[in-house]
């Protein structure tokens, strides 16, 4: 079992069953359209945006995390699209989603920015880029409290300006580091130091 059915696996959500507050403070005056959302999880917030009108696409490599997501929709009376795959396998039409939303997903630094332009791909000009992550400062954060979590490798943190130049054809609204206070079910808890980029695709 990989580290994150392993996680998944358990009865709580490892990060809550609400969406991240960044998110959901975007999706929230945004008009509902086709949203993608890689590395989904347990489907916190695939399944928020369902509940506003989107109509979503997920996937993750965890099986359990998949199964858990669908559970979730299940008790909201939602449907979500989740597939269980990796990023390289992942396959969507070009220009076919309005949103895409990253959550804390890191992938490693070999291999970021040809994932993320991947993923701008799907996305339609016009469409939107919301993110948040964990800045390579986090690390100092998690040296205070573990709880706090995101990866352990400063490789696989990020920075703001390498952030950009991978989405470098969005039109940034908003483009910063700052401190937060995470409440996200067992595995984010504390303080942080994260990255959001809210966005617009140009071409």
């Amino acid at each position: 079992m990989n580290f994150w059915d392993q996680r998944y696996s358990q009865p709580d959500f490892a990060y809550g069953k609400e969406p991240n507050e960044y998110l959901k403070s975007k999706l929230l005056d945004l008009p509902p359209g086709r949203i993608l959302f890689p590395a989904e999880g347990e489907g916190r917030n695939a399944v928020f945006a369902a509940k506003l009108g989107w109509d979503v696409f997920a996937f993750d490599i965890s099986v359990e995390g998949k199964k858990k997501a669908e559970k979730l929709a299940l008790i909201n009376g939602v449907v979500i699209d989740y597939r269980v795959e990796d990023l390289e396998e992942a396959d969507y039409p070009a220009d076919y989603f309005d949103a895409i939303a990253f959550s804390f997903t890191h992938f490693p630094e070999v291999k970021r920015r040809i994932f993320h332009q991947k993923l701008s791909a799907y996305l339609k000009k016009g469409g939107i880029l919301i993110l948040e992550c964990f800045s390579k400062k986090h690390l100092n954060y998690q040296k205070d409290n573990p709880n706090v979590g995101g990866p352990k490798e400063e490789s696989m943190l990020f920075d703001l300006e390498e952030l950009k130049e991978d989405f470098k054809g969005f039109d940034f609204l908003e483009a910063y580091e700052t401190e937060t206070e995470l409440t996200e079910g067992l595995y984010h808890v504390g303080k942080a130091s994260v990255i959001r980029l809210f966005g617009v695709k140009k071409a």
